[in-house]
């Protein structure tokens, strides 16, 4: 249940992070200096988010150091991560899933993949393993 609790609150940090830079990015930095440079700007606050996140939530739920139990942790909140990220780009940018899709074969989809892989594994890099 610690797994399960950890994972909802890493993914709450990082989205809403996320979702807190998403308008900046897409409404003031995307028009001044295109989609690729914004998305290198706003990456450092959301790794800095991940890294902070992924290392304190295990100690304050004194979750066990175990790679299989941070990797649930890291794959649960990438899981509610990608569901919330297509109502978000469904309900808030009008896109369909296709557009969603489409994106990632882009200079800033490619970026968001990246992150997205970091976002999954962060919890495992950050934290030594017990024994």
């Amino acid at each position: 249940m610690r797994v399960m609790s950890a994972a909802v609150f890493y993914f709450a940090i990082v989205f809403g992070v996320g979702f807190a830079l998403g308008p900046i990015r897409v409404l003031w930095l995307e028009p001044r200096i295109g989609p690729l440079m914004a998305s290198f700007c706003e990456a450092p606050f959301l790794l800095v988010a991940m890294i902070v996140a992924a290392r304190w939530i295990p100690k304050r739920l004194a979750l066990a150091s175990d790679r299989l139990i941070l990797g649930f942790m890291g794959a649960g909140a990438l899981a509610l991560q990608q569901v919330a990220a297509l109502g978000v780009g469904v309900a808030l940018r009008g896109m369909t899933l296709a557009d969603q899709i489409a994106r990632l074969a882009t200079a800033p989809g490619l970026i968001y993949l990246t992150l997205l892989t970091l976002f999954a594994v962060m919890p495992l890099l950050v934290n030594r393993p017990a024994g």
